[in-house]
């Protein structure tokens, strides 16, 4: 029985521990990249089973807040080489593994 109340008592740990944004290599302003962090966040959350969801709901609220032609690419295990604005990068962790780049090009 004790080992199930510690098993938990870990899982609730790592849970906490990861679910935390972990910005890799961002360029934006300071007020942007706390916006597009949450954004992302949000979007995590809420759709955690369906990335595409995710990233469609991150893209058009930037759209929205920072005028047209952000992207957005959600998952595990990628790799990029992309063109940007100067200015209007974000690549971030949450939940420990899951991958979110957010970028402007026009």
């Amino acid at each position: 029985m004790a080992d199930t109340g510690e098993g938990k008592k870990e899982e609730a740990d790592y849970k906490r521990l990861h679910s935390f944004p972990l910005i890799r290599h961002t360029d934006m302003p300071e007020e942007m990249r706390v916006e597009a962090m949450e954004l992302c966040v949000t979007a995590c959350e809420k759709y955690a089973t369906n990335n595409e969801s995710a990233a469609k709901m991150i893209k058009e609220m930037m759209d929205k807040k920072f005028g047209s032609s952000w992207h957005v690419v959600i998952g595990e295990s990628f790799g990029f080489e992309i063109t940007h604005e100067m200015k209007n990068l974000l690549y971030m962790f949450f939940g420990g593994s899951l991958a979110v780049c957010v970028w402007k090009c026009s």
